[in-house]
């Protein structure tokens, strides 16, 4: 009898074990949160200004910002802020209705697919009232187009009927404060960014500043932390609060099931090694991105359509998710041929030798 189809099942489970790996590896670094994340992610959330580790300069302006506002008791300018996911959009959104002692109102940009949807929204405002929309680039086209006058007059014109008999009735809307969340500024048009009166994009946090996150997260936790441990957590974060405190949850359950409970630096090396996380944040999709491009591609150039059909991924994901972390760290660069592993890449990898003649520059 034939044992084909017993190494077909073989291998097709060997593969199937191979992707559930690389997708928890992937989950790991991720700097979006699902919605179980988030409602973990709320206990752990500052609640002020004052509470806030790190990004100075955005906290310092806000906080002027709304202490103006509250003296001279209006609601405050619209609020953009800009960044990468994971560093404290929407905490900072939150933190701008408590101070000002507002409700808050959350949606997002792809969830207002109509201008109806934005009426509804605003139709229900109070005076003072912080409407939140995360991923505001991704709004529809006409709910932007209504937005402009809403935060410009406070008034939108809600349109009954159709063609020649469609009517433009004028809605009031109590002075409000809409805060806008973006991952990519770029996208939004200038009519919209220009409306808003305050603008801060959110920059990666230092290793320094995510240490004392690990350090406030660990105590809202009840774990303790000895012997740098949180230090080691806080390198390997990616310059993300989001993802120091989901490490520190995984690095908790080693602990508990391997250790004492207590993270030292031995345990926090041993249980990212373990779930794949290395020394500079890289997971295994990281690392193997880096690879196709050293080995197969013999360092590049690579143009980015080759590179994703040649892992498997989307040219999106891997421009959103996979290459801002490796273009801050110096491994990867972008040139008008492709993509090109920098020496740093190669010396990741452990292969330190650059081939002659590898020396790409942006205008080589």
């Amino acid at each position: 009898m034939s044992r084909e189809p017993d190494q077909l099942a073989s291998a097709e489970d060997a593969l199937s074990a191979q992707e559930e790996a690389y997708v928890e590896s992937r989950a790991l670094v991720d700097a979006e949160a699902d919605g179980d994340e988030r409602a973990v992610e709320a206990a752990l959330r500052p609640r002020s200004l004052d509470e806030v580790i790190g990004q100075e300069r955005v906290r310092e302006q806000l906080s002027l910002v709304l202490q103006a506002a509250r003296g001279r008791q209006r609601a405050p300018d619209h609020v953009l802020l800009s960044g990468p996911p994971g560093l404290g959009k929407t905490t900072l959104a939150m933190i701008i209705a408590a101070e000002m002692s507002s409700p808050l109102r959350l949606t997002s940009g792809p969830a207002i697919t109509h201008a109806g949807d934005l009426a509804a929204i605003l139709s229900g405002m109070n005076d003072g009232d912080v409407l939140f929309v995360d991923e505001i680039h991704r709004m529809s086209r006409p709910a932007e187009e209504m937005l402009y006058m809403a935060m410009e007059d406070f008034r939108v014109d809600v349109v009954i009927g159709k063609g020649p008999g469609a009517t433009a009735i004028p809605l009031e809307i109590p002075p409000f404060t809409l805060v806008g969340a973006t991952t990519r500024a770029g996208l939004l048009p200038s009519p919209l960014r220009d409306r808003f009166g305050f603008t801060a994009h959110l920059e990666y946090y230092e290793p320094e500043d995510l240490e004392r996150i690990v350090r406030r997260s660990a105590t809202l936790l009840d774990v303790e932390l000895r012997n740098d441990g949180g230090r080691e957590i806080s390198r390997r974060s990616r310059g993300t609060p989001r993802i120091a405190n989901r490490l520190l949850r995984r690095v908790r359950d080693f602990a508990q099931v391997r250790g004492d409970g207590a993270i030292d630096v031995a345990t926090a090396v041993a249980a990212l090694d373990l779930l794949g996380v290395d020394a500079e944040g890289l997971d295994r999709l990281d690392r193997e991105l880096l690879r196709m491009i050293a080995e197969t591609f013999e360092g590049g150039p690579v143009g980015l359509s080759t590179l994703a059909d040649a892992i498997g991924e989307d040219r999106g994901t891997i421009e959103d998710v996979y290459e801002p972390y490796l273009l801050q760290k110096g491994l990867l660069q972008r040139t008008p041929r492709g993509r090109v592993i920098t020496r740093l890449g190669r010396a990741h990898l452990g292969h330190p030798d650059t081939p002659a003649g590898d020396d790409h520059r942006l205008f080589g």
